[in-house]
């Protein structure tokens, strides 16, 4: 109790220095110049008719216009002494078809962008855009070995698990891709590494002969466990570390601190987000709620700057995973297996990218773990995975695979208590979503309706054209997958309900609109409790 609230303690301090950091002001903040002629003050040298000039003249520019058939521009002063020149579609609803980046002393054309990278400015490949130094490959990819290293099995080179394991960190080739702003190579480099972890799990979990019979054999180990929970440690510290000198909050971490402060201040909860995060009440009322504590304890500005309480409650979502899978691998395995569940956790390189951006993916994986250690008890189930799927929504897939989970003998008893927690976790949401006048319409149209019709580069769907009735077929296989599943034969143990809940969000989020590499936070410590539980406890070979 005493190591955890150092801990704990050592967690405030970092934090506090973080909200020392000073925020910066946006350089996304157009202003017009005053005149065709004339040259604006602030120390510019350009008029607006040469930034023009300049920006018309480019190749891309005029295929763009060209394509558009007939188009009108803009010039816009940023406050970084930069012209931002924007050209618009005369024919349709005025979007914006190209933009130019054009350096005030130089005249030089510092960027240029058609198409979806346009309105995609995270498509556009910034550096360090989302998490800062955890994209640096000396960070990244010491990460990924560490990830795969200690469970390689030189004796069995053929083993599945090696390319389970190889499966994963390709992730992070496509989101190399990604960060280079390659996004017709990353996209479809993800839906392939996605469908080969859900025929894996599917695998696992639709083995109903295997949930009775003891594992073959102990998990092989590089190296002792308890070596593993001291580099457990380390990285822990690490990424704490990083998150504190070199992160930074994207829109997802910012939208749960506002929201938190409407609730804390009694405004309604959907609705009337500020402008520099208008969609930000997208996600389920109990996000929000779970964000309150660390908005009262840390604050807020009112604007979008180092955001502390951001910083807290995404390594607190990182902790209590943490904690979760120590004691999810302890009743499956014994203390070896949780110490090396929680290694696996922390040194795959896509968790301490979300705790990095400071993103709040970590909290549905927590819930959802959560959900796994109470797995005998259809009530406890009920409300965790209920209020998982009441974060982030997509978790409510995961209704009918834990509603039935182990219902052979006591069927109505089971779905009556499962369905009482669920019905409390329901409660909770709406209590929260309704508070101080707010309307289920409005909870409906910012989530779901505001989800369902968008589309990003960043799925098939979103980046090639004329793929809309196949995004519906995908998506209602989907969901029918996931009911499906819930009543197939199964393994009927912890690593079968694991397997087969990764399977169910993987089906969802192919079908999605917009996918994001954090994501894969969603359903990676049920992939790791597929994978890594079904044999024995681990030990060294």
């Amino acid at each position: 109790m005493r190591r955890a609230a150092a801990a704990f303690a050592a967690l405030l301090i970092a934090l506090a220095a973080a909200a020392a950091l000073a925020g910066a002001a946006s350089a996304n903040d157009l202003t017009s110049p005053p005149a065709l002629d004339e040259v604006p003050a602030g120390g510019y040298r350009l008029t607006e008719r040469e930034a023009l000039r300049i920006a018309d003249r480019l190749p891309e520019v005029r295929e763009a216009r060209a394509e558009a058939g007939r188009s009108t521009r803009s010039a816009f002063l940023k406050p970084v002494r930069r012209w931002q020149v924007s050209y618009y579609d005369a024919k349709r609803d005025r979007s914006e078809i190209a933009q130019v980046q054009i350096d005030d002393a130089t005249g030089a054309v510092l960027e240029v962008w058609t198409d979806y990278k346009v309105p995609w400015t995270m498509a556009r490949g910034y550096d360090g855009a989302f998490g800062r130094k955890i994209n640096s490959p000396f960070v990244w990819v010491p990460l990924a070995i560490l990830f795969v290293l200690p469970f390689i099995d030189w004796r069995r080179p053929l083993r599945m698990l090696h390319l389970d394991l190889l499966v994963l960190t390709g992730f992070s080739v496509a989101y190399a891709f990604f960060n280079q702003g390659d996004i017709d190579i990353s996209t479809p480099l993800t839906t392939p590494l996605l469908l080969y972890v859900l025929a894996r799990m599917l695998w696992i979990g639709l083995r109903p002969k295997d949930t009775d019979r003891p594992p073959d054999r102990p998990l092989p180990l590089l190296v002792p466990a308890l070596w593993l929970g001291v580099a457990a440690v380390f990285l822990l510290g690490f990424r704490l570390g990083l998150n504190v000198l070199s992160s930074n909050v994207i829109d997802v971490g910012y939208s749960g601190v506002i929201g938190a402060d409407k609730l804390a201040n009694g405004l309604p909860l959907y609705g009337a987000f500020p402008d520099d995060n208008a969609s930000g009440d997208t996600y389920g009322p109990l996000n929000y709620l779970l964000y309150v504590p660390f908005e009262q304890i840390f604050g807020w500005s009112g604007r979008w700057d180092t955001l502390p309480a951001a910083h807290a409650a995404a390594l607190v979502f990182d902790l209590l995973c943490v904690g979760l899978l120590f004691q999810l691998g302890r009743q499956l395995r014994g203390t070896a297996m949780g110490i090396t569940l929680v290694y696996a956790w922390v040194a795959f390189p896509f968790t301490t990218f979300a705790t990095n951006t400071n993103a709040n993916d970590a909290l549905p994986a927590a819930l959802t773990i959560a959900a796994l250690v109470a797995a005998t008890s259809p009530g406890g189930r009920g409300i965790l995975i209920g209020m998982a799927g009441l974060t982030k929504l997509a978790q409510l897939g995961l209704i009918p695979v834990f509603a039935t989970y182990r219902w052979s003998e006591h069927r109505v008893r089971t779905i009556v208590l499962f369905g009482l927690g669920l019905l409390i976790a329901t409660i909770l949401a709406l209590a929260t979503a309704l508070l101080h006048q707010g309307s289920l319409r409005e909870f409906y149209d910012a989530t779901l309706s505001f989800q369902a019709d968008r589309l990003s580069p960043f799925t098939p769907w979103g980046l090639y054209d004329g793929l809309d009735t196949v995004q519906t077929v995908v998506q209602v296989l989907g969901v029918l997958f996931g009911v499906a599943v819930a009543f197939l034969p199964r393994r009927q143990d912890v690593v079968g309900l694991a397997a087969l809940s990764a399977a169910v969000l993987i089906a969802l989020q192919l079908g999605l609109g917009y996918w994001f590499f954090l994501y894969v936070v969603w359903w990676i410590p049920l992939v790791l409790v597929a994978l890594l539980g079904r044999d024995g406890e681990p030990e060294l070979r």
